[in-house]
């Protein structure tokens, strides 16, 4: 993980109106399901430089508790995860998450 907050300072998440639906009516992932990829292992963040204009932006690859293997993009606002998307893992996701997954073994 290449993170300038550090996961474990991490106090919850923020939700609104301008995200709680959306990933939900786009991709079919619901909030519980964003929140648990960041408390299950293996987590691999990276920084998402392409969308971090306005603030830095981070990207998560991880696992829901029922093996739904989901990338997270999201940002970080008073030690709060908010998160901008959700969706199931593409095939270049899971290649990755797979070589996470065998180092986590």
């Amino acid at each position: 993980m290449d993170l300038d907050f550090g996961i474990a300072k991490i106090e919850g998440f923020i939700w609104d109106k301008g995200n709680i639906g959306k990933n939900k009516a786009k991709h079919n992932v619901d909030r519980d399901e964003c929140e648990e990829v960041f408390l299950n292992q293996p987590l691999r963040v990276f920084d998402d430089e392409v969308h971090s204009k306005l603030e830095k932006r981070y990207g998560a690859l991880g696992k829901t508790s029922k093996d739904r293997k989901l990338v997270i993009f999201f940002t970080v606002r008073n030690n709060r995860i908010r998160v901008i998307s959700a969706r199931d893992q593409g095939e270049k996701d899971r290649k990755i998450y797979k070589q996470v997954e065998q180092q986590y073994e």
